[in-house]
């Protein structure tokens, strides 16, 4: 989605001045957000960054010490039973009762909700069938998988239709295939039905995948907002390999440009780029006004890892998950 149309949306969740502390530890430390609706907003963050006591703040889990938010409308502090009613919470372990059945998890959620037998009847099967489920629906929860039991969680989290979903970090612990499934599942909710989606996770890759706009808390402060693609330009290195056929070429090219780098082992050529069309575009043009053409050519743009390693000064706290879902 483009940042101009999500603009001209209404805001789903707006938060001005957010603290919170511990005695001396300051967990918060005055967060502003503005997310609009019908869109997925994805909290980046070290561990003890912030990003679960954010999500607990504004699901009205947790008071805030200082600091104003709205969320559908409705004023934190003033209305918290407003809020409730128009938010969804998936925490990070799936709240799923193993003794009972994927049917049952759900029509108790739908009493909870105070659906009429019927209605929670018709809700918890339309939700089965639509999370595939159906199979499934009268096994206990204890015996599925973790990225079933994580598709129930999520399930039971959309029985009151919720306006606001708040995943903080869905899809920890899973497969690489349960979470696209999960991926799947929550643009869907997006697309087809309009929720607005607030995820909390370490995977950079699913912000990446999944988000409309990100920011990255670290030490309870946000330190950097905009989509992936505006975060990515933030970080140097960005460059366009070519590669020649010969020690000669890869020297007239090296010749053409300001600042390279060059590897006369492959008879490689490094130009400083920031990835987009027209800077490859100029680059060939220079090239092929010179005579001269690369036999291959990579663009290589700073990805979310660079991103978050450049402004935490962490490396990736789940890069061994991140490698593993490529």
């Amino acid at each position: 989605m483009s940042p101009s149309a999500t603009a001209t949306r209404a805001a789903a969740v707006t938060a001005t001045g957010l603290r919170k502390s511990y005695g001396e530890k300051v967990v918060l430390d005055g967060i502003d957000l503005h997310i609009p609706e019908g869109t997925v907003f994805a909290l980046l963050g070290p561990n003890g960054a912030g990003k679960t006591t954010t999500v607990e703040i504004l699901s009205t889990l947790l008071p805030a010490d200082a600091g104003q938010a709205t969320l559908a409308g409705r004023d934190l502090a003033k209305d918290p039973d407003g809020v409730r009613g128009a938010i969804g919470v998936t925490g990070q372990f799936a709240a799923v009762d193993g003794l009972l059945t994927a049917e049952e998890n759900l029509t108790l959620m739908a009493r909870l909700h105070h659906l009429d037998r019927a209605e929670g009847q018709r809700r918890a099967a339309e939700l089965l069938e639509r999370f595939d489920l159906t199979e499934a629906a009268r096994k206990p929860a204890s015996t599925f998988s973790g990225g079933m039991r994580r598709k129930l969680d999520l399930a039971m989290t959309l029985v009151g239709r919720p306006r606001i979903i708040f995943l903080d970090e869905p899809t920890t612990g899973l497969d690489p295939r349960s979470r696209r499934t999960m991926w799947e599942i929550i643009r869907s909710l997006v697309a087809d039905e309009g929720v607005t989606v607030f995820l909390t996770t370490q995977y950079l890759e699913e912000a990446d995948q999944l988000a409309d706009h990100i920011a990255v808390l670290d030490h309870g402060r946000l330190i950097a907002q905009g989509t992936a693609d505006e975060l990515k330009r933030r970080v140097p290195g960005g460059h366009i390999r070519l590669e020649f056929g010969d020690a000669g070429s890869l020297m007239a090219a090296a010749g053409l440009f300001a600042s390279v780098t060059t590897d006369f082992e492959t008879f490689a050529l490094q130009v400083p780029s920031d990835g987009s069309a027209a800077t490859v575009r100029a680059v060939l043009d220079i090239l092929d006004d010179a005579g001269l053409r690369a036999e291959t050519l990579l663009v290589r743009t700073p990805d979310l890892d660079d991103v978050f390693l450049a402004l935490t000064g962490k490396s990736d706290p789940a890069a061994n998950s991140f490698t593993e879902s490529h």
